[in-house]
């Protein structure tokens, strides 16, 4: 990791592995082959997404889902949350989404050459010792039964790791008063009917796009806060066993 002035080697390798993090932990949920067999147990366009991900939440009033997904509006969210109850109970949802990041694993990620062991130790200890509090996905998540297999094990605790990101950049988002549509329209605009955003949407400003970069500032301390539980040797292993994870995906 480079020397950068003023930043803690924590938040230094938080902002490393940021990249890394998000988009390994995201590509099982974006996987067809999972969609497909979730539509063959009765889910609908992006129900399986919302039930599955959110089924860690348990039986609570979709305000607080649309709360904890923060970056779909909110009718996107309860036709999704809605549909999902009439498939199975919150958390079969959660355990059927979390296999769905085992069978990805399994078919994407080479059997050796990767250090799963240690991967899943240093993300597990980093994972155990963060506060949950306002961290509701990554919370419900990491209480899930893990899987057995270093690999798959690995894997499900780098997606631990994204939830837990997430959820102090959605905190940061509040603190510094953006609107989620706003960031949105910064960070994936192409994404915006995906994400079923309706129009007219806003053109965000210099001003928003420097709020914009203070969030992401704050995310990397905040979340960087959470990795200081590793030693500063263990914290660039942590980014290079990612950015390997990341680099072996077929």
């Amino acid at each position: 990791m480079s020397d950068t002035a003023d930043e803690s080697p924590a938040s230094q390798a938080a902002r490393e592995c940021a990249d890394d993090i998000g988009a390994v932990g995201a590509m099982f949920m974006l996987d067809m082959d999972n969609h497909v067999a979730a539509a063959a147990a009765g889910y609908e366009g992006l129900a399986f997404y919302f039930g599955g991900r959110g089924g860690v939440l348990g039986d609570v009033p979709v305000a607080a889902v649309v709360k904890a997904f923060c970056f779909f509006p909110s009718a996107s969210v309860e036709a999704g949350w809605t549909q999902a109850i009439g498939v199975e109970t919150r958390h079969e949802a959660a355990v059927r989404f979390a296999r769905a990041a085992e069978t990805w694993a399994a078919s994407h990620l080479p059997t050796d050459g990767i250090g799963y062991e240690r991967l899943a130790e240093l993300a597990g200890r980093v994972s155990a010792a963060a506060d949950g509090a306002s961290a509701p996905i990554f919370d419900g998540w990491r209480a899930l039964a893990e899987p057995r297999s270093a690999r798959e094990l690995a894997y499900h605790r780098v997606n631990s790791l994204r939830e837990l990101r997430f959820a102090r950049h959605v905190a940061e988002l509040d603190r510094l008063g953006l609107d989620p549509l706003v960031a949105f329209m910064i960070k994936s605009p192409a994404m915006a009917d995906i994400f079923g955003w309706p129009q007219p949407r806003p053109t965000p400003t210099d001003e928003h796009r420097r709020v914009w970069a203070q969030i992401e500032a704050g995310t990397d301390v905040a979340f960087g806060a959470d990795l200081a539980v590793l030693e500063p040797a263990e914290l660039s292993e942590l980014v290079a066993l990612l950015g390997s994870m990341r680099a072996a995906i077929t």
